[in-house]
């Protein structure tokens, strides 16, 4: 992709219809950016143009497709003469209903390949569990199954963090969720491989389980789910079975801070690190800055040996091929294929529109389309080669770029990605947001004015780039902080702040 900028627009490839406003524009204004072949070249913008949208550069008559990146972001609802505004007034998704793909090996769809590496740190300084497992965190996680004992595991949480403060751990955390009981069938099931998905995370040295007594998700069955275990690791508790459940999770959790005790950082290949990839509050300069940065990033630890992961499946609908022509074999495509069309076929159940994504917020920061919308989002994943897809809960297994069945909302996709493994979130942001997921969550802004305004929100800013930073010294400076992160030399804003979360996918019936 080309990225070319002037003072006040972008062209990001040759074939595009549009550019994009580095600022806001007033009617009249000259808008100049450098072609293809390096002329300058300018046109009168006829409308307002807030930073971050679109601007046609040449007319595009009704009916006719509008490209950006290079591809089609959708389908002309009127005649468009060059300089006016682009967006949902004047533009649609150009997308249909669930499709049928064709595989193509790698080489024969012309699958690009992985742009040219800077230098990346070799190793990092993390934690190997007794089970293989890599953590980059000695904290002690309380899962509980049922969410009628929410505050009974925030208080043991705050009890426990405060006694035992000082100890070779790095915090006792609980997350709350609403589930576990009154759930039916696959739903049920969604839930439980969740919470046993975080049990065995190894950023958690030791899990305290607690159950109620009474609930669908009984601990004897969660035992079930969550396979082999390691009794010094992993210990439970039913509520309704002990006089004085605060005063036994305490003697529990003792007996865990002394077995993470055990656990000293020790160098490791960057081939053990899983990082998941993860965008909100999407913004006109999201497919800009942030997302071609992240997806530098993930090429580079995919590179070393390591594990990128990508999620929002909504968000990769009319960006789905691109995913496609880039799988390992003939069987990663067809799980491609059915992680797009069960997602399509769960939207087509409840009777909602498929291709109706974009948040009121998407829109405010200039993104119009679905399309849109998921070719910049696509972009976090790289270049790299699809090496597996993996369902809801379940963990990663294969190094490379994995995709992930969740849907787009953060603290749920957040979610799965933790469940999936990733040690580390990048979470590229125009908008904002304070969450935080389980695991340590880089918010990365795709503008100077977000990061200056929420420097208690924001970790890095990707805004650089449209600022005359070159993208290879922003990548080198993003990758070190991340082995910062791993090392446990550097916190993220959302664990600094305490602010831990997670969402369980739902469809289902509840009782």
């Amino acid at each position: 992709m080309r990225n070319t900028t002037i003072t006040n627009a972008t062209l990001l490839h040759p074939q595009d219809d549009v550019v994009i406003a580095l600022r806001d524009i007033e009617p009249g204004e000259i808008v100049r950016w450098p072609a293809a072949d390096g002329s300058e070249q300018s046109v009168a913008v006829a409308d307002a143009i807030p930073r971050g949208h679109k601007i046609i550069i040449q007319p595009v008559a009704a009916g006719v497709h509008v490209h950006k990146f290079g591809y089609s972001i959708g389908v002309a609802k009127e005649d468009i003469t060059p300089g006016r505004w682009v967006h949902t007034h004047n533009l649609r998704t150009g997308l249909g209903e669930v499709l049928e793909y064709e595989y193509k090996p790698m080489q024969e769809s012309g699958a690009s390949t992985p742009a040219a590496q800077t230098s990346c740190p070799k190793t990092f300084k993390g934690y190997v569990r007794e089970d293989g497992e890599v953590g980059i965190r000695n904290e002690i996680w309380i899962i509980n199954t049922v969410g009628c004992i929410n505050k009974t595991c925030e208080t043991l949480a705050r009890l426990a963090g405060r006694q035992f403060e000082g100890r070779e751990i790095d915090g006792v955390y609980h997350f709350p969720h609403p589930y576990g009981c009154s759930q039916l069938g696959d739903d049920l099931t969604a839930t439980q491989k969740l919470l046993s998905a975080l049990v065995r995370h190894g950023n958690a040295a030791g899990v305290l389980v607690i159950g109620l007594g009474c609930e669908n998700n009984q601990i004897d069955v969660f035992k079930k789910e969550i396979g082999d275990y390691n009794p010094d690791r992993v210990k439970f508790l039913k509520s309704q079975e002990v006089e004085d459940e605060l005063e036994e999770g305490l003697k529990l959790i003792e007996e865990l801070v002394e077995y993470a005790g055990r656990f000293k950082r020790q160098e490791l290949p960057l081939s053990k690190l899983r990082i998941g990839l993860k965008c909100g509050g999407s913004d006109g300069f999201s497919g800009i800055t942030a997302n071609p940065l992240v997806g530098r990033v993930a090429d580079a630890i995919t590179a070393a040996g390591g594990t990128a992961l990508l999620t929002e499946v909504p968000e990769m609908f009319g960006a789905e091929t691109i995913l496609m022509d880039r799988a390992a074999d003939e069987q990663v495509f067809h799980g491609i294929v059915n992680l797009v069309n069960d997602f399509k076929g769960y939207f087509i159940r409840h009777g909602q529109e498929i291709y109706e994504n974009p948040s009121p917020g998407n829109k405010d920061g200039g993104i119009t389309t679905l399309e849109e919308k998921s070719l910049g989002c696509t972009q976090k994943g790289g270049h790299a080669t699809v090496t597996d897809v993996l369902p809801y809960g379940e963990p990663s297994r294969k190094p490379g770029l994995n995709l992930v069945q969740a849907p787009g909302n953060d603290l749920v996709s957040v979610t799965a990605l933790s469940a999936a493994g990733a040690h580390i979130v990048l979470f590229t942001t125009g908008r904002g947001t304070p969450f935080g997921g389980p695991v340590p969550t880089v918010k990365i802004s795709t503008n100077t004015q977000l990061a200056e305004r929420k420097k208690n929100w924001i970790d890095f800013n990707a805004g650089q780039l449209i600022e005359g930073k070159r993208m290879e010294e922003l990548q080198e400076e993003l990758l070190e902080q991340i082995v910062e992160l791993a090392s446990g030399d550097r916190e993220t804003h959302n664990e600094r702040n305490g602010f831990r979360e997670i969402a369980i996918f739902k469809d289902g019936v509840i009782l």
